[in-house]
């Protein structure tokens, strides 16, 4: 037989595999194990089939690492395939269910099909680490944004001029809410009192904060009913918030540690808008920059190109592109938008702009325009050195 491709469907608990030979023909479907030994045993069904197997997988990590690892430890040839790939292929397929083995066969047909998919290979030492440490701080970030979410609906049933006044992303306002929940304890307290605690803290802005705080607390005299219970939730809510936020701080300091333990990080930092987060992330999105063979690849694989909206004779219409690697995206997004304070930066996306592009458009522009830099700096192993007035 000649070659097949494997696709595989991974989940917490099990996955399901479904092998393709070179026809489209199913000569392999069943459920696999989430452990090394049912993985194994796969392995050899496919090679029984066939010596020469691409496998396809949705899901880079995470519950799929192990089965990962034991295909990398065997030398097999391993390619990604986005979910929102997948998602958009499914309804090629016949029937409307959607179950594990439709999806391990759309992974694999695409896989058979398609020769863009870009092959993961194995992490090693210091990007292994940096995997590991950016997802985990990924999930933080979420349970930090969703606390302050519940926080500002809690405050406003008991307090909702504080709720206004403060920014309870920062660690002054969070540290009023915990110790000073309603009109009546931000009254009794004082301005001076108030401030006195949060410079104890380390907050900054004390004064300006223990001043709002008091204003507002002195146009609200009514006590609402449920007050108290109100009151405690959002003294555990804002604690809360606090313990991830000094959680994250930690983090970075780890994860930065760790970048900069990376052969490529000087060249990624020397890159207006680029840091140690950023480029942290970037380095976990992108792995070995071989699998890209141009910086056209890199920004196609980010979702960075436009694509052609034809129809009819309506010809040479394009718009942005709605796939790709959303992490990816995000960093050259995110790094375009801080480096608007270097000049080279700012001089091309104010040359969007009176092209007639909105904001959100130039910094795209600048973003693409950026993954032409960041590839060429990574192939020669440059550092950014800004053009000459």
């Amino acid at each position: 037989m000649g070659r097949i491709w494997v696709g595989i469907d991974a989940g917490k608990d099990f996955h399901w595999a479904v092998g393709l030979d070179e026809d489209g023909q199913v000569v392999l479907s069943r459920r696999v194990e989430n452990d090394e030994g049912d993985v194994i045993k796969l392995v050899g069904e496919a090679r029984r089939q066939s010596p020469e197997v691409t496998w396809a997988i949705d899901i880079p990590g995470g519950v799929a690492a192990l089965t990962l690892a034991v295909l990398w430890s065997k030398d097999e040839r391993v390619v990604y395939l986005p979910g929102i790939a997948v998602d958009r292929s499914r309804d090629v397929y016949r029937g409307e269910a959607k179950t594990d083995a439709r999806d391990a066969r759309v992974i694999a047909e695409q896989a058979r099909l398609r020769q863009d998919l870009s092959e993961l290979r194995p992490s090693e030492g210091v990007l292994a680490e940096l995997t590991v440490l950016t997802a985990h701080r990924r999930d933080l970030v979420q349970d930090q944004t969703r606390a302050i979410t519940r926080l500002r609906a809690a405050l406003v049933g008991v307090f909702p001029g504080l709720e206004r006044a403060l920014d309870l992303t920062t660690k002054g306002a969070l540290l009023v809410v915990r110790r000073y929940r309603t009109p009546g304890e931000v009254r009794r307290a004082g301005r001076r009192r108030i401030e006195a605690h949060l410079r104890a803290q380390g907050a900054k802005g004390a004064a300006a904060l223990a001043e709002r705080a008091v204003a507002t607390a002195q146009a609200q005299t009514l006590h609402l009913p449920a007050e108290e219970v109100s009151a405690a939730i959002v003294s555990d809510l804002a604690a809360e918030v606090l313990s991830l936020k000094e959680r994250l701080a930690r983090l970075d300091g780890e994860l930065e540690r760790r970048f900069f333990s990376h052969p490529q990080a000087e060249i990624l930092v020397s890159l207006p808008g680029m840091g140690p987060r950023l480029g942290a992330e970037f380095l976990v999105a992108v792995g070995d920059l071989s699998s890209f063979d141009s910086a056209d690849h890199l920004a196609a694989y980010a979702g960075l190109i436009p694509v052609a909206h034809d129809s009819g004779k309506r010809t040479g219409n394009l718009r942005r592109m709605h796939g790709g690697n959303k992490v990816l995206k995000r960093v050259f997004y995110q790094s375009a938008f801080a480096s608007l304070r270097a000049p080279q930066s700012r001089a091309f996306y104010d040359r969007k702009r009176a092209e007639g592009k909105r904001h959100h458009q130039a910094v795209l522009a600048l973003a693409r325009r950026r993954v032409n830099v960041v590839w060429a700096m990574l192939r020669d192993e440059t550092m950014f050195k800004p053009l000459a007035a």
